[in-house]
């Protein structure tokens, strides 16, 4: 259990990191096929769609994740996170994510995302 808490660990900072950088290659490689993701404005993106919206320039700066939460239940996890970070007019902002991971061929992926921000 504490390997798969130390990966969920680490592909919950890639996830961030991703998000930080736009990283569409490192987003195909954790986002399972039939991914799905809330966003703050109510929508829902399929995985082509938010490696799409991935693609976009990014406009928001110093996104940090605090107060992680990984809970295991065998092959599915959950990750409820705070996040803070800077809008584009350099204001300071937060919100919260709930990530859902599934272990699948013996891989973790991201099948799930909700997004908010305050």
């Amino acid at each position: 259990m504490n390997d798969d808490r130390a990966q969920l660990a680490a592909l919950n900072e890639d996830y961030v990191r991703s998000v930080q950088l736009g990283d569409v290659t490192r987003f195909s490689e954790i986002l399972s096929d039939d991914f799905l993701c809330s966003l703050p404005d109510g929508s829902l993106l399929d995985r082509a769609a938010f490696l799409r919206q991935t693609k976009a320039p990014v406009t928001i700066a110093n996104l940090a994740a605090h107060d992680v939460n990984i809970r295991l239940m065998g092959d599915f996890a959950i990750i409820h996170a705070r996040t803070t970070f800077t809008t584009a007019d350099g204001r300071a902002a937060s919100g919260r994510y709930t990530d859902v991971w599934a272990r699948r061929n013996g891989q973790w992926l991201a099948v799930s995302a909700h997004v908010t921000r305050n």
